[in-house]
């Protein structure tokens, strides 16, 4: 493993953030560089390489590769949905051409292997709401979605033209105590915990009931390396690999949160996210990515919450 050397972009984002660590853990510290163009975590910066890193700079990206020579290159970097409702032509810009400058240089033989992240967003109307097969129509009705779509048949046309090892998965909402909302339609599943804590309620911007899927960063994390790391002969899926971990909706959430804050109180006050939302499936169906690399999550609702509440304790210095 130590002769890996890897490229993440989109670092300090909530993806990064952990995963950086967790690949300095299993490939060296000096082996894998942290780009952004936003600084990262104290952690992050002190543990290993960090480069400034705009992924729009395509020769800044031809610099890294000469001077550090990876083997595989972890594209984060991404406009997210709720944002990119905001700005759609630059989430556009930014979600596409970044990622096509990586796997040019990927068919350019520069590096083995890219991880492209995609999302459930990929979803939208019209479709099988549960239980979303992998072979599901798509019909996205965000800019990120259509994004991530067009990233998938990309990463796609490259492996099958040019045998470029490109791999991603559709990720679910993600849940992380280290790193705050970021503009994602899930991001209430995250800011609930900081409201929670420091004002003891919350006002959810979807309504009580709307299930979607979600998962615990840490299992986030394990199924992204899980995968990088599975032999290229046993993966059937060369666009994106749904992932499923939990399902839950605001008030189920908040119910869990109660046990542990019995003064919390939540209200609901649905705005434009919940019309993204309500094309997005309620619960997915992983059974490629369990049959082909043998994933399987570890967090389920409860313990995800008793964990987040834990080290959201102790990040925030907040005494109960």
């Amino acid at each position: 493993m130590s002769n890996e050397i890897i490229i993440v972009t989109g670092a300090s984002g909530q993806i990064g953030s952990d995963l950086v660590l967790k690949l300095r853990e299993l490939y060296g510290n000096d082996n894998v560089i942290a780009t952004d163009i936003k600084d990262p975590s104290k952690e992050v910066l002190e543990s290993g390489p960090f480069e400034e890193f705009n992924v729009m700079n395509r020769e800044r990206l031809q610099e890294l590769i000469k001077q550090y020579k990876p083997t595989q290159i972890y594209h984060l970097a991404a406009m997210l949905s709720a944002t990119g409702e905001k700005m759609p032509l630059k989430a556009w810009d930014l979600n596409m051409n970044s990622l096509l400058s990586i796997l040019e240089e990927a068919r350019e033989g520069h590096f083995k292997r890219v991880f492209f992240p995609s999302s459930i967003a990929v979803y939208g109307r019209n479709i099988a709401r549960e239980q979303t097969p992998q072979h599901s129509p798509k019909n996205p009705s965000t800019v990120y979605g259509i994004s991530k779509l067009a990233g998938e048949k990309w990463c796609e046309y490259y492996y099958n033209r040019y045998g470029v090892d490109v791999r991603s998965l559709r990720y679910p909402g993600l849940i992380s105590w280290k790193t705050e909302a970021g503009g994602g339609t899930t991001d209430y599943a995250v800011d609930i915990f900081y409201k929670a804590l420091s004002e003891k309620k919350y006002t959810s911007f979807l309504s009580a009931s709307t299930a979607l899927p979600m998962m615990y960063m840490d299992d986030a994390i394990k199924a992204t390396i899980d995968l990088m790391q599975a032999d290229e002969k046993e993966l059937t899926v060369r666009s994106s690999y749904n992932l499923g971990g939990i399902s839950f909706a605001p008030k189920e959430i908040a119910a869990e949160i109660k046990k542990h804050i019995p003064e919390f109180k939540i209200d609901y006050e649905p705005d434009y996210r919940q019309t993204i939302a309500d094309t997005w499936p309620i619960s997915i169906n992983d059974t490629s990515a369990r049959t082909d690399w043998n994933w399987q999550h570890n967090y389920n609702l409860e313990d995800m919450v008793k964990e987040m509440l834990t080290q959201l304790k102790e990040k925030l210095n907040v005494i109960t």
